[in-house]
């Protein structure tokens, strides 16, 4: 099973905003970018917004995002759009046989690694901010644009 697409969204969502500065970015501009329908868009704007990502306001078309780019992390979004509950990112079954010496302690033996992979990968988020993807995006447009 994979993170939810709402984190790769997400982060759709705020670069499209940035690189579109000026312009409008209504749901719809959005959802035409990420090729999905607008209410996909304007759910996951609801949870950049309370996570004080973006600014939206009722009535007036388009968004904007609430902070600098620079500013917000991966980590931030992948917050933002509830991709897991704090320290569960991985699950472990929650009733393995007592009488097996696996089952008895698989959730002791693997909990701590899992909690350590988990703190690892939002370290990496952490690092990675909406202004290195815009910058990358730019980057590869202006190679593209050369051929």
């Amino acid at each position: 099973m994979s993170i939810s697409s709402r984190f790769a969204v997400g982060i759709h969502i705020l670069t499209l905003i940035e690189i579109n500065k000026g312009g409008v970015s209504t749901s719809e501009f959005l959802a035409g970018s990420v090729n999905t329908n607008p209410a996909v868009i304007r759910k996951i704007m609801g949870m950049l917004k309370r996570a004080g990502l973006v600014k939206v306001r009722p009535g007036i078309a388009g968004a904007v995002l609430a902070k600098d780019f620079a500013d917000i992390t991966l980590l931030d979004v992948y917050r933002a759009v509830n991709v897991v509950q704090e320290k569960d990112l991985f699950s472990i079954h929650e009733n393995p046989n007592p009488d097996c010496p696996v089952g008895r302690n698989i959730q002791e033996t693997i909990g701590p690694i899992f909690e350590i992979a988990q703190t690892a990968l939002e370290k990496a988020l952490e690092n990675v901010t909406i202004q290195d993807v815009v910058k990358d995006i730019i980057e590869k447009e202006k190679l593209n644009n050369k051929c």
